[in-house]
């Protein structure tokens, strides 16, 4: 294994929370809506500015827009805790020789604000994000991409990823695909599409691979 793709919510940090109470600010201030956790889960997909332009019924998205990103990274560091075990994993895999890279249905935007906050913006060699791709997850056109990007082969690269949409875009670009719920949220609780590994715990991960270098 030469290379790792992650996706980022809820496979990396544990950004989910800050991502709800964006949304649900921007739709009681500009709609005066409450949306639960899960309604708001129900609208991923696509990148923040679709999401809020395709369910807010103001008129002023672009302000919705902004107020989404200020909230985001006003509250990032109240309800996204650094994950010191996340963080020794990645750099670890970095001394390594790994190469590592991100695929994540976020924008570019959000996702400098979190890798900026938690330290990590020279972690990983390539970064996909929403804006990157014309399908977002489940179709695989992300992880390609990234593969491509990289110079790797498939055999070489393994994709990790919290939802069904990840496990699913992973196997449709034919690369071996790992379920994770190892953060306190996660997207999907049972995975409908069946990964070639679940990992519940970091330290199994790490044993895993490990004990594959030495095979």
């Amino acid at each position: 294994m030469k290379t790792i793709i992650f996706d980022f919510d809820g496979t990396v940090a544990n950004t989910l929370p800050v991502n709800y109470h964006s949304f649900q600010t921007v739709f009681k201030k500009y709609d005066d809506k409450d949306f639960t956790d899960e309604e708001i889960k129900e609208m991923f997909g696509p990148v923040e500015p679709v999401i809020i332009q395709d369910h807010l019924e103001h008129s002023d998205k672009e302000s919705a827009i902004e107020t989404f990103y200020q909230t985001y990274e006003d509250k990032h560091s109240d309800l996204v805790d650094a994950n010191s075990e996340m963080d020794d994993l990645l750099r670890s895999l970095k001394d390594k020789g790994l190469k590592l890279g991100i695929m994540t249905g976020k924008s570019r935007r959000s996702l400098d604000i979190s890798l900026e906050k938690l330290g990590m913006s020279d972690l990983f060699d390539v970064i996909m994000t929403g804006d990157d791709v014309s399908e977002p997850k489940p179709h695989p056109e992300g992880v390609l991409k990234a593969i491509d990007q990289l110079g790797v082969s498939k055999e070489d690269v393994m994709f990790l990823g919290d939802s069904d949409s990840d496990i699913e875009a992973g196997q449709r670009a034919g690369v071996r695909t790992v379920g994770v719920h190892w953060l306190p949220e996660v997207q999907t609780k049972e995975f409908s599409h069946e990964p070639h590994q679940t990992f519940e715990n970091i330290s199994d991960f790490v044993d895993f691979l490990e004990g594959a270098q030495t095979r």
